[in-house]
């Protein structure tokens, strides 16, 4: 029953369990060619239960992005339609209360929320998004943020934030460097911007400029530019500006001129992006214009609508904004999620062949040991 092994069936046997090990060291030839794609290979330190246990958690991930991307997209497009549309009534409405202001500056009265005085505070409106896996997006503003914050402490002046977005709110309730800074309060959003949320942010502005606890507000949002690209901007809310225009600390004008309108389509199963130039019309009043109304009436009528509609529009852009990188974001994590797949699928399979390959060749060097 037993037989007794020569030295030389045993060095073969030796050779046979070297094989086992890395049976790719006698049979060269079956080492699989590196593929052309692949920059580095792919190095893999577990078991085939554990590949598998890998690849189906990729499969699943890849679902939840594809889904966050297809949902990011459906809203982009509401996002995007409220921002085109109401770029043209808040743009007329700053240059009709400049008209209005400029001829009141002729007459010698003065409107509280148009008066400059020496800024001494200066309160920040930071709006950031409520949720997270968006890219850049939150990260961007509150950088922004925080460069404002030491460009006014190295001129002297003090700042007072108001933060809008769950993002914005937890960092600025851990945010314990340098300079100290005053929170006034802080605002979560509830889905697509309103009227009613942009009130709410417009009363505490208005309280804090009128009593003259800050003599200048700022709004730091997100500006909606396209699909994959958005601008930080810093827009001087109050006072309102001297040349009818939205501009930014710099007084550079921030408006539209020239929008462009993007469209979700599908070629061939996949999301794809058309574009459109829409044009934004610039109305321009008679220098002769008369009010039937005192000016300061209809000033102080407008003023509340003219903070509610910037407000309003920053917060449009901000969503539209959020939704374009959350869309960019998902997609890069779904191509990334495919490209990974494919990797380990060829990690699996050279494992398998590995195994099955050491157990053939154990199979044939215990039968020669047998017959020899």
């Amino acid at each position: 029953m037993f037989h007794s092994l020569s030295p030389q069936n045993s060095q073969f046997l030796l050779r046979g369990f070297q094989c086992h090990q890395n049976p790719f060291r006698l049979l060269p030839c079956i080492s699989p060619p590196k593929s052309p794609f692949q920059s580095s290979p792919l190095s893999v330190r577990c078991k085939l239960r554990g590949l598998r246990h890998r690849i189906d958690s990729i499969k699943s991930t890849q679902k939840i992005t594809e889904a966050m991307q297809l949902v990011a997209a459906a809203r982009v497009r509401r996002a995007q339609e409220a921002v085109i549309n109401s770029r043209p009534f808040s743009n007329t409405l700053v240059e009709v209360i400049h008209d209005i202001n400029e001829q009141l500056q002729d007459d010698g009265v003065s409107v509280p929320l148009t008066e400059v005085r020496p800024v001494k505070n200066v309160a920040l409106v930071v709006i950031t998004g409520d949720r997270g896996l968006c890219g850049s997006f939150n990260a961007g503003i509150i950088k922004m943020a925080e460069n404002r914050i030491a460009e006014l402490a190295d001129l002297g002046l003090d700042c007072t934030v108001i933060s809008v977005g769950q993002k914005g709110n937890c960092y600025f309730r851990r945010r314990n460097r340098t300079p100290v800074l005053t929170v006034d309060r802080f605002i979560v959003g509830c889905g697509f911007p309103t009227a009613k949320e942009a009130q709410v942010i417009a009363d505490d502005v208005f309280s804090l400029f009128v009593s003259e606890e800050v003599d200048k507000v700022e709004l730091l949002y997100t500006k909606f530019v396209s699909f994959v690209e958005s601008e930080p901007v810093i827009q001087t809310l109050l006072p309102l500006s001297v040349k009818g225009e939205v501009c930014d600390e710099n007084g550079n004008c921030v408006d539209a001129v020239e929008d462009e309108l993007f469209r979700l389509t599908t070629k061939e199963g996949k999301l794809s992006v058309e574009r459109e130039n829409v044009k934004t019309e610039k109305v321009e009043f008679p220098p002769n214009l008369e009010f039937e109304q005192d000016p300061v009436q209809i000033l102080d009528a407008l003023m509340p609508l003219y903070m509610n509609s910037q407000i309003l529009r920053a917060l449009q852009e901000s969503m539209a904004s959020e939704l374009a990188a959350r869309m960019s974001a998902m997609s890069n994590a779904t191509e990334n999620a495919v490209a990974l797949q494919k990797s380990l699928s060829v990690a699996y399979n050279r494992e398998r062949q590995a195994k099955i390959t050491g157990e053939i060749l154990e199979i044939v060097a215990g039968s020669d040991a047998l017959l020899e």
